[in-house]
């Protein structure tokens, strides 16, 4: 049973007050710069200030329509009798930034929560799109617990080619390989190009941009409906608005991400992502922003609250359609719904609205049951996210049953090991690649820090001799992660990754593997004596880098078995106003 909510004393001073409330010099300091941009005297009287916690960039296209929203935003802010101050914030781009955009999930974390705990800020709207903006702000959030709400930028609307759905990321991995299995022209993937992103918007496919906004509804953390609707949509807009003025009122009433992520927010999540057919990178976000709160969430909660969770959304990767269609029939508030009258909610979990998640989601209907599946025909009977263990991964590996072959989900293979991702891409071409589609693909130094960063490589593209052939899938094993719009029978995050000696760094070429994922294990056919001596053996070919924040980032990252967050920044440090300098 979660706690209730009850709400703060109004009127009360503010956190902002500390800055603006009063005559003394150090106020009019604060108070006074700030009127240079036409702000009248009386704004400062008390009234909740407002944080626009903003991830727009011109490189990072997926949120290249945020400034829109946050006028609309501001809008509802004013609507409410708030002060609001667009904020922009720390925005790294899974499409634009090296190594990978997850090398900078925790740098952008901790730069919003030092930018909230720093200014006078009496609650924050997260602004936020691109894979990795969701967690990095909700993370901030936490640690400083400072009334919060996310509202997403929304997906694209559907790509089309030749009268077929196209769905970003999920058709690049597709007709990248249909190139080099000699199905599809060089010109006619230029020609698709065009059609795979052709709105504002993030990727329509249920990658881990949705994947998240998804997350961050379930948690509670966003207004309901929040997640599916297009990013061009006038409803986006209005959402946006309808944001800016809660959020006044949950400063008011001082509902803090404490107060809505608890265990059962994340418990309903982990469900949740089951049921949507959800990236494996919410995993390791919510495995993050759980170690924010305190909440002692792991994989093997993974594995026990989504095993039988049946996927019901019927969305690629894992199914046909795309966000556009998941709109049309309900949206996530449907899915709530389906999961709720299945006994796989918990109902009294508190949400940013101050009403209960079901509530929120008791009425909800679905209008298109080829989208969102009745429960007695789902894509995937057991959804949500397989943790298996073994000598190979004895801190846990992950696989998405829903995007995986069934007949390669029990599977033994010969090793074909590649040390490092340019080891891969100097070799996987190669015609004398001693390689078939029995063998089980292996890819090392490609973890948190490895690769530095723990990029989405583990989706290895097959070689061009196996594709010619007409499979399209193999067994692959790394410590990498894949993108959400990735389908395939991928393990991934295998733990301790190579780069900390994991087992994965020691496998070789001809080795035997077995993965029983309905059992759960991962395993090394090798006697553990050899094991053992290969590993004492073993050298770490990855030094440790010279300086800068890769050095920082390899000096402190932690496992992806609990986050990849940094050591130093798990908790909740509260939001302390600090002492005035002027």
């Amino acid at each position: 049973m979660t706690r209730p909510f009850t709400p703060a004393p109004w009127p009360r001073k503010l956190r902002s007050q500390h800055w603006y409330g009063g005559n003394s010099r150090d106020t009019i300091y604060h108070r006074g710069w700030l009127k240079n941009q036409g702000y009248p005297h009386d704004l400062f009287d008390g009234r909740p200030v407002i944080g626009i916690l903003n991830t727009w960039s011109d490189l990072t296209p997926c949120n290249g329509h945020l400034r829109e929203l946050a006028e609309k935003v501001k809008a509802g802010v004013w609507e409410a009798g708030g002060f609001p101050l667009e904020v922009p914030v720390f925005s790294a781009s899974e499409n634009s930034y090296r190594p990978t955009a997850m090398m900078y999930r925790n740098l952008a974390a901790m730069a919003v929560e030092e930018a909230m705990r720093g200014q006078p800020i009496d609650g924050a709207v997260l602004l936020v799109g691109c894979d990795k903006t969701t967690p990095s702000l909700l993370m901030g959030a936490a640690s400083t617990d400072i009334p919060s709400i996310v509202v997403t930028g929304g997906p694209m609307l559907n790509g089309w080619f030749r009268g077929e759905r196209i769905g970003s990321g999920t058709h690049l991995w597709k007709f990248s390989e249909a190139v080099k299995a000699g199905e599809m022209t060089q010109a006619e993937f230029l020609e698709a190009e065009a059609s795979m992103s052709r709105s504002s918007g993030t990727c329509n496919t249920m990658g881990t941009a949705s994947t998240m906004a998804s997350m961050a509804e379930a948690l509670g953390m966003a207004l309901s409906g929040n997640a599916a609707i297009p990013a061009v949509d006038s409803r986006r807009r209005v959402m946006a608005q309808l944001t800016g003025r809660r959020i006044v009122q949950m400063v008011k009433d001082d509902l803090k991400p404490s107060d809505i992520l608890t265990r059962a927010a994340f418990e309903n999540a982990i469900r949740t992502n089951g049921a949507i057919g959800g990236s494996t990178n919410a995993v390791i976000h919510l495995l993050a922003l759980a170690g924010r709160v305190g909440i002692d969430l792991t994989l093997d909660d993974w594995d026990r609250l989504g095993r039988d969770v049946p996927t019901i959304v019927n969305l690629m990767p894992s199914g046909r359609y795309l966000m556009e269609e998941f709109f049309y029939a309900g949206g996530l508030p449907a899915v709530l719904q389906r999961l709720g009258e299945a006994g796989l909610l918990d109902r009294e979990a508190l949400t940013v609205s101050g009403r209960t998640i079901w509530e929120e989601v008791r009425e909800a209907r679905n209008w298109n049951e080829d989208v969102i599946l009745p429960a007695d025909r789902p894509l995937t009977e057991q959804g949500g996210i397989a943790v298996l263990r073994g000598n190979l991964a004895p801190g846990g590996a992950v696989l998405k049953p829903s995007a995986a072959s069934p007949h390669l989900l029990v599977h033994r293979g010969r090793a074909v090991v590649f040390e490092d991702i340019d080891d891969y891409k100097a070799r996987i071409e190669d015609e004398a690649l001693d390689i078939d589609e029995t063998c089980i693909m292996v890819l090392k130094m490609c973890g948190p820090r490895g690769y530095p960063g723990m990029a989405e490589v583990g989706n290895m593209g097959l070689p061009p001799k196996v594709l010619r052939k007409g499979i399209t899938d193999m067994v692959r094993i790394s410590d990498a992660r894949m993108s959400g719009t990735a389908y395939g029978t991928v393990v991934l995050h295998a733990s301790p990754e190579a780069a900390r000696g994991g087992p994965l760094a020691v496998v070789r070429d001809g080795d035997m593997i077995e993965l029983d994922v309905p059992n759960r294990r991962l395993h090394l056919d090798v006697p553990e004596t050899e094991i053992a001596r290969r590993l004492a053996d073993w050298r770490n070919p990855a030094p440790r880098p010279p300086g800068g924040y890769a050095q920082l980032f390899h000096d402190h990252v932690e496992g992806a078995e609990t986050g990849a967050d940094f050591d130093f920044l798990r908790g909740c440090r509260g939001r302390e106003v600090g002492k005035d300098s002027h």
